[in-house]
């Protein structure tokens, strides 16, 4: 009966990195930006936990193996979802963290529920592990194949049924393989029975609203849905994101942004569209005549086409269309719409398709569901406009939200591709939002300067122009220099719509400034400073950061400055917390509280069981698993981020990096012994053979994978999965033996020292997942896993060790 092990720990390994995924999601949706980071460390921490009691409460279990399984994966499968119905009623704000330091209590509380079901889904595992060593083999294999396909089965699940639906199918599968395991426990009959009535209890005790999500009121569909009448006429939820289209009819939307105050005209009906209920665009009401469009042309937005004539247009990242009728009724002679989301185009076309006036349905569209860069990236056409929206949208960088989600939409690197893609005098334009003091507007024109530099133009300000009126901006960077003819239409834009040049060949200081006035003109100034030889100088000494967000580090909304922290955390009080990156303090507070938990939870217990034979050699025996746990995350994180590029989301990445690292690792545990008898042959440390694999194989990719992906992101989406699971498997092949290679070592060395060792790379690891999301925004993914392969050298150092006791006698661990 003990083979009913083997489905058991394949069931639970599935929901619990299953779990893990379908958590990134719901944070998403309930908070803001995806914590992708927090949701990794708090598993690991789980499982580190569990490897401590395990170790710890070792007899009682073993003697219990079957039903301890057992209950641990029922006590899995209830805690998936009494979970997350209480950790969604903790009362935590992101933004309140700013002024309320009660909230980093509330994200501790967070972290805390979330470790839980890991813990148990972890005890399970590692149940197997010790109780069935002559299968371990067969265990470890299940353990990673399960892992895999839960990863795979909630991201490709979760575009058919809701999360809640797919919360429901974990914990019933959970509960699944309790059942499993009870069938080998003497008790069986007791347990099956509590089993089935807690699957029948989660399916009509546990009401629908206890699983509905609760966002943070600081989120915009939250405030809108407070207006009166507002309702929800349509809500659809996948993998990349819950849709949701609001209704106003009392108090209509009129989402104009650089509308000008002197325009005429009132903006038709609209509904509003929210992804995760935050990032807001509008489904234009549409009759198929461009007269109820005429608004359109009175936005900052409009810019181009009072310089170019009948453009071949691409809308990159199109949302619910207002670009495209602004291009379509601005006399586009054709009009390439790019969404990645097929749902939004569903949206405009079929679903609100009579609202919209069948907007991409027309003649003179193409649309394309397809992620932009990779878009760009394969398009053999030279476009004389390509359009972009929502640099510096007030949802993402107003309130601190987008400072840690990597965005490739707006590095240099796109910027770059955009502009190669551009006919002789087209023009790319960008527009969003006002910030200040000014940031994102000031960020983008500095990177727009850097890659026309880089393209081989010496003086980059003949071709830019930026416009704004209080509170939108849009930039236009040509291929070309802007003509006298091009500078006085846009002149004259602007006088009759009273719109305020930033930026435009032979413009004076005192043209700017004229309208929408600030106390200063420190657009026009920064602008100057930006275009002219100073640049660099003008970036370092900005009390904000400002440099190119690049494809190795591409936080757009990344401002944080450390030397001005003391002087906007002292504004707070008088209107500056907008100016306070909270999301970079939620960073923070996630690894100050993984270190405090994982030294509470797996540090001090492992601390009553002291290893007793290390021969002397107990620090050095420590730092090297301790290596390896910060060592194996730095490069699994940064390969997580840079994978989004090519993946094209975060949760796919995170589906597919980790899967590809459980599985392919796994491979190389395995293989561990042919390694020590290859090195034998040698000569040489298997410990030194695998490092110098790891090392060989990451800088070859830190070279290669760049330009890979630009060949590369033609793919269709299977086929760049596949891709980078080819791409994962020799790294984590290599990566997989040092671990077992140290345990093994340890083993017949020091067996006593194995739960330190277990404990001490858990701790490691733990921290790591935090720690390498800060060290990429602050130095940039290349860094990091330059340091990732330092500790790994300095690891393969450590591993020296044997059963001599050093000359100072015995280290304290």
């Amino acid at each position: 009966m003990l083979r009913a092990i083997f489905p058991a720990t394949f069931l639970i390994s599935a929901c619990a990195l299953g779990y893990e995924i379908l958590l990134m999601r719901v944070l998403s949706i309930v908070q803001w930006q995806h914590f992708a980071y927090m949701i990794i460390s708090l598993a690991l921490l789980g499982y580190g936990a569990s490897g401590t009691f395990i170790a710890l409460a070792r007899p009682w279990l073993e003697k219990h193996f079957a039903t301890a399984f057992s209950l641990c994966a029922m006590s899995a499968s209830l805690s998936m979802m009494l979970c997350f119905i209480v950790g969604q009623r903790v009362p935590f704000n992101a933004p309140e963290v700013v002024w309320d330091p009660q909230q980093f209590l509330y994200l501790a509380a967070i972290y805390l529920i979330f470790i839980v079901p890991f813990f148990f889904a972890a005890t399970c595992i590692g149940l197997a592990f010790s109780c069935l060593r002559s299968e371990i083999n067969r265990i470890y294999f299940l353990d990673l194949v399960g892992a895999a396909a839960g990863a795979a089965l909630v991201v490709a699940g979760m575009f058919v049924v809701s999360p809640q639906t797919a919360l429901r199918l974990l914990t019933f599968a959970a509960m699944l393989a309790a059942i499993a395991a009870s069938l080998a426990s003497p008790q069986r009959l007791q347990l099956v029975t509590v089993q089935l009535l807690a699957m029948i209890a989660m399916v009509f005790a546990v009401p629908s609203g206890w699983l509905e999500f609760q966002p943070s009121p600081y989120k915009p569909l939250s405030q809108t849905m407070q207006i009166v009448d507002t309702r929800v006429v349509d809500r659809r939820s996948s993998t990349l994101g819950q849709l949701t289209v609001v209704e106003s009819p009392t108090v209509p939307f009129r989402h104009a942004p650089g509308l000008s105050l002197n325009s005429p005209y009132t903006p038709p009906d609209q509904l509003a569209l929210f992804t995760d209920g935050g990032t807001m665009s509008t489904l234009t009401r549409f009759d198929g005549d461009c007269a109820s469009a005429a608004w359109l042309g009175d936005t900052v937005a409009a810019i181009p086409f009072e310089v170019l004539e009948a453009p071949r247009t691409l809308v990159l990242g199109a949302g619910g269309g207002t670009d495209v009728l602004l291009a379509l009724c601005q006399g586009a002679a054709s009009i390439d719409v790019v969404e990645a989301d097929a749902r939004v185009i569903d949206l405009v076309s079929r679903r609100f398709g009579e609202f919209t006036g069948h907007l991409y349905e027309h003649s003179r569209v193409r649309v394309h569901t397809a992620e932009s860069r990779s878009f760009v990236a394969r398009s053999q056409t030279r476009y004389d406009l390509i359009q972009l929206s929502g640099f510096g949208t007030p949802a993402s960088v107003g309130s601190g939200t987008g400072a840690l989600n990597e965005n490739y939409i707006y590095t240099l690197e796109a910027l770059q591709e955009y502009l190669s893609h551009l006919a002789p005098g087209g023009i790319l334009a960008v527009t969003g939002s006002i910030n200040l003091p000014p940031r994102a507007s000031l960020k983008l024109l500095g990177m727009a300067a850097e890659a026309l530099r880089r393209s081989g133009v010496d003086d980059p300000g003949q071709r830019v122009v930026m416009i704004r009126n209080w509170n939108t901006a849009t930039l236009m960077v040509r291929n070309g220099n802007f003509s006298v003819s091009d500078i006085e239409s846009i002149r004259t834009f602007l006088r009759q719509r009273s719109f305020d040049a930033v930026w435009h060949p032979g413009i004076q200081r005192s043209d700017a400034n004229r309208y929408n006035r600030l106390d200063e003109p420190w657009l026009h100034d920064g602008a100057r400073a930006l275009l002219g030889n100073g640049a660099g100088d003008f970036i370092k000494r900005y009390k904000f950061h400002i440099g190119p967000a690049t494809d190795d580090s591409p936080y757009f909304s990344h401002f944080f400055q450390w030397r001005a922290f003391d002087e906007v955390m002292s504004l707070r009080a008088r209107g500056g917390a907008g100016l306070v990156e909270w999301g970079y303090l939620i960073l923070l507070g996630t690894l100050v509280q993984a270190l405090v938990a994982g030294a509470v939870l797996i540090l001090l217990p492992l601390s009553m069981q002291r290893p007793t034979e290390t021969g002397g050699h107990r620090r050095q025996m420590g730092s090297y698993f301790f290596l390896l746990g910060l060592a194996f995350m730095f490069i699994e994180i940064a390969f997580i981020q840079k994978f989004i590029l090519f993946l094209g989301h975060p949760v796919f990445a995170v589906a597919v990096v980790l899967s590809g690292f459980l599985v392919f690792a796994g491979i190389g545990s395995a293989c561990a012994r042919r390694m020590v008898q290859f090195a034998t042959t040698l000569g040489r440390s298997p410990v030194d053979l695998a490092v110098a694999g790891i090392v060989i194989v990451t800088v070859l990719y830190l070279f290669a994978l760049p330009r890979l992906f630009d060949q590369l992101m033609v793919l269709s989406p299977l086929a760049t999965v596949v891709v980078s699971l080819l791409l994962i498997a020799p790294l984590a092949f290599f990566m997989g033996m040092p671990l077992p290679l140290g345990l093994a070592q340890t083993a017949r060395l020091a067996p006593s020292f194995i739960p330190w060792a277990w404990g001490l790379n858990g701790f490691a690891s733990v921290t790591s997942a935090a720690l390498a999301t800060l060290l990429a925004i602050e130095l940039g993914f290349t860094v990091v896993i330059l340091l990732a392969l330092a500790l790994y050298v300095a690891a393969a150092l450590c591993s020296r060790f044997d059963t001599q006791p050093s000359p100072q006698g015995t280290d304290s661990a």
